[in-house]
């Protein structure tokens, strides 16, 4: 079993998408209207086997946000630096003792983590 596609609630899939592949760097993978209204966009964070999906008819708009999504890094300063200039409020870095974090959200409040493990 493989973990490949998260589905995240949006109100605004335009300005969501937008948010991702401008600010967030996430791969464009499809934005397609296959019909009956639906509209799906497929994003995929840098070296992820992981994606995203938003879209019209995905899921419902009013659905509360998915909390606590993990982005795993291998720099979280130079990571948190360069979204900060793309203008992402991106938290200061928390050292727990190994593990370090920073947190971000969306424009819906899908809440994000920014991950580096000390190895």
């Amino acid at each position: 079993m493989r973990l490949e596609l998260v589905p995240l609630p949006t109100r605004d899939v335009d300005l969501s998408k937008e948010f991702y592949v401008e600010r967030m760097g996430f791969h464009l993978d499809h934005d397609v209207e296959p019909g009956n209204g639906f509209r799906v966009v497929q994003l995929t964070p840098p070296g992820s086997a992981c994606s995203i999906v938003i879209g019209v008819g995905m899921s419902n708009p009013e659905a509360p946000p998915v909390l606590g999504l993990h982005l795993v890094v291998d720099d979280i300063e130079l990571v948190r630096g360069h979204l900060v200039t793309k203008g992402v409020q991106v938290s200061e870095v928390q050292d727990m003792g190994g593990v370090k974090y920073a947190y971000l959200s969306d424009p819906d409040g899908n809440s994000w983590a920014l991950q580096q493990l000390d190895r």
